[in-house]
């Protein structure tokens, strides 16, 4: 997966806070791959990460490597920043992606390198990876467009 740009010296925008459940998502993010949390039982994909799988119950929960590939599902566009971190970002597009692995895996992300007039419902999208500082990268998605 790519990188859209080198570490910042000094990271304005909020830092993901990894938890127990979250860690091993945040600690693939660092190595450029979008792994999602995976129930072994009954093989449902669960994003967010959770203690136990909403399909079958099961405590029995691994991440696994995703595509990275989906499609628009939703999105909104900010012209106003939420914080410093953010106002050179503007118009920030928010979007909601549904993963190619499987009908309604959703995952929140930054739309990076498209104008919103472009947007459409069910556009192919593609992740790739932003650092926020030496530490911390974040999944954002572009235009998978033929590539």
């Amino acid at each position: 997966m790519e990188s859209t740009q080198a570490p910042a010296a000094t990271a304005l925008r909020p830092l993901p806070l990894a938890d127990e459940v979250s860690a091993p998502f945040w600690a693939a993010a660092r190595q450029g791959r979008l792994d999602i949390q995976r129930c072994t039982a009954c093989r449902h994909w669960i994003h967010a990460p959770a203690l136990a799988c909403p399909a079958c119950g099961s405590e029995e929960l691994a991440f696994e490597p995703v595509s990275g590939r989906g499609t628009l599902y939703s999105w909104t566009v900010l012209h106003h920043s939420p914080g410093p971190g953010f106002a050179d970002m503007l118009p920030l597009i928010v979007g909601i992606v549904e993963l190619a692995e499987q009908p309604h895996l959703l995952l929140c992300a930054n739309l990076l390198q498209v104008e919103p007039s472009a947007l459409r419902l069910g556009m192919p999208v593609r992740v790739c990876f932003e650092w926020l500082d030496s530490d911390h990268a974040v999944p954002q998605f572009v235009p998978a467009g033929d590539a």
